[in-house]
């Protein structure tokens, strides 16, 4: 579906007022995006961007916690854990990185110790929204980090570098090995060609296929046990520890 600009300029603003509302999504006008030539991993004009943020120390928990990957989806922990969450996100999505700062703590502990899997479906209808293809060079490295065994770490860190605004497409190839750079042991030859080239292109269609095909209307979405949590016990870390506790975790 073709967005005018008019219309990108609304949806970014929409999406700040939920953030200011309290509301919990970011939600795509269109949900047919399959990670298509718009959103391929290219240069901006500006390569490089700001100088970029370290992770949050806590997701040094999750350094030997394995990730792996199947289909459109990438899980974290132990396989056979008895919990699962998934969560649905777009890496320019504000909502998200307020739940990653706040509920999305609650999560590590319980990850670590092996009693939860969290399974991460990396949407990027935004750059559909608001032009760009920060999503989806986002999603393409996020992918990308598995590979280096790095996805935890570099995940946190993406959402701490993103930038203040949505409509800024930030998340270019040359800024997402900055924030690479802060995260030990994730550079290679073989992850910064990836990034650079645009390797897990078609996977990020895979992914937001998964989002489409779950019937997700918005990020950040949490889904604990096949039950959705209340989206307003997404941002506070106590709060959302006692969802969890509340579904036996």
């Amino acid at each position: 579906m073709a967005v005018r600009k008019a219309g990108r300029i609304v949806a970014a603003v929409a999406a700040t007022a939920f953030v200011a509302g309290g509301a919990a999504a970011c939600g795509p006008e269109d949900l047919t995006g399959r990670g298509d030539d718009k959103g391929s991993a290219s240069e901006s004009a500006s390569p490089g961007g700001p100088e970029a943020k370290q992770p949050p120390a806590g997701t040094d928990a999750l350094a030997k916690t394995p990730a792996t990957v199947k289909g459109g989806v990438i899980t974290v922990g132990d396989p056979k854990a008895a919990h699962t969450v998934k969560l649905y996100e777009d890496a320019r999505c504000p909502i998200c990185k307020k739940f990653e700062e706040t509920g999305a703590q609650a999560l590590v502990k319980p990850v670590a110790d092996g009693k939860v899997k969290v399974e991460y479906t990396i949407a990027s209808f935004l750059d559909k929204n608001l032009g760009g293809s920060g999503s989806v060079n986002a999603a393409n490295a996020l992918r990308a980090s598995v590979e280096a065994g790095k996805f935890p770490q570099f995940h946190a860190a993406v959402f701490a570098n993103q930038p203040e605004s949505e409509t800024e497409d930030a998340y270019t190839p040359a800024f997402l090995l900055k924030i690479a750079d802060q995260v030990d042991g994730l550079r290679g030859a073989e992850f910064d060609k990836a990034v650079k080239k645009g390797t897990y292109k078609k996977w990020v269609g895979e992914a937001m296929q998964s989002f489409t095909d779950d019937g997700m209307q918005g990020t950040p979405t949490v889904v604990i046990d096949g039950k959705k949590a209340d989206s307003n016990s997404l941002f506070d870390q106590d709060t959302f520890a006692k969802e969890l506790k509340a579904s036996g975790i």
